[in-house]
């Protein structure tokens, strides 16, 4: 089973993916096509959004490159019909503003992966690209491994586990930080979890979404992951979208389907100011709510390449004063007792995951 996964991922190596623009300016149609025809990319450009929107509907395309004021339709108008038939396309909005693009809920409700102002200058749009396209790539490897999957049920739990690993082991190549974080994060979580008293099921959950909960990031590029000085907002922009690219990256693999949600909104906050979705209170996820304290618990008291790890009871300073804004109330107080009464549990995982 392993091997034919292998051989299968290598087959998929000279894959040339396509790309589709639809933009109602020829000249940034035409830009466009002598800009991304330099890369190893197929593209095709579409003019007239209702054209595009049948070329999707009878073509195979990987990513949807889509101007937003158009006539006679807005981009979200036209992806509201691309959604109806086409689940997977990686869509990227361009504006001509960022005032201009779409309010978030409907991002959200569309499942927009991200959007860059237009320029005269594409390499901002070019990382982008690339970003989606190494989301789209995880996509089509975990496609592939779950179909296999169906057709191996008796191999199920040994597949599904050495493919985590795999796919675990290709964010920490990109990030050396998330070396051992994601372990530590996984068996936060399970301390918590079992705290409050959760059923095996959601701790079972809380251990394998603790592992995957970085997963995202493989769409982050490596200049930003390893950049060691302090990151612009564009670029910490693009860090906040792991957490939506980890769950499209997931969103076609049923094996995965209960990890998602912790996936995707570990960087909510109980005050409702996180992301990607503003969740607030309840509305996140409980399993999300737990994995964010662990996270957080586990960036402070890590070295990172600006700064030493901080101290512990600052730390508790820290979980204690940011209960009801920024973490679940209960949650941060379950957390709280364990670093109070059985902080030797903590120094048990850190030993056996150390910060490298």
């Amino acid at each position: 089973m392993r091997k034919a996964i292998q051989d299968e991922v290598r087959a998929g190596n000279n894959y040339r993916y396509k790309i589709i623009a639809i933009d109602d300016e020829a000249g940034i149609i035409d830009s466009l096509s002598i800009f991304l025809k330099r890369t190893n990319y197929e593209f095709v450009g579409v003019t007239n959004p209702i054209e595009g929107i049948e070329r999707i509907k009878n073509e195979h395309f990987d990513l949807l490159l889509l101007d937003f004021m158009m006539t006679p339709l807005h981009g979200d108008d036209v992806v509201e019909e691309i959604r109806k038939f086409n689940k997977e396309i990686y869509i990227l909005l361009l504006t001509g503003h960022k005032d201009l693009a779409p309010p978030l809920e409907t991002i959200k409700r569309l499942d927009i992966q991200g959007y860059c102002e237009k320029s005269d200058k594409f390499e901002q749009l070019l990382l982008l690209i690339e970003s989606g396209i190494k989301s789209i790539e995880q996509m089509h490897e975990i496609k592939k491994i779950n179909d296999m999957l169906e057709k191996s049920k008796e191999q199920l739990e040994r597949t599904h586990l050495d493919t985590i690993q795999s796919l675990r082991y290709a964010v920490e190549a990109k990030d050396t930080y998330t070396r051992g974080h994601s372990d530590r994060v996984s068996e936060f979580s399970v301390l918590i979890g079992k705290k409050l008293g959760l059923t095996e099921k959601e701790i079972e959950t809380l251990r394998v979404g603790g592992l995957f909960h970085d997963i995202g990031k493989i769409g982050v590029p490596d200049s930003i992951l390893q950049k060691e000085v302090r990151l612009t907002d564009d670029e910490y922009s693009q860090i906040k979208n792991h957490p939506s690219i980890g769950a499209h990256i997931l969103g076609e693999a049923e094996a995965f389907k209960d990890i998602i949600p912790i996936v995707k909104h570990h960087h909510e906050r109980y005050d409702g100011k996180g992301y990607p979705s503003r969740l607030s209170g309840e509305e996140i996820p409980l399993l999300a709510r737990i994995t964010a304290v662990a996270d957080a618990f586990d960036a402070m008291t890590s070295k990172r390449s600006y700064r030493g790890a901080l101290d512990i009871e600052y730390v508790k300073e820290e979980i204690e004063r940011c209960k009801g804004t920024q973490f679940d109330p209960k949650i941060a107080d379950v957390f709280l007792d364990i670093l109070n009464n059985e902080y030797y549990k903590i120094e048990e995982i850190q030993v056996k995951f150390p910060n490298n």
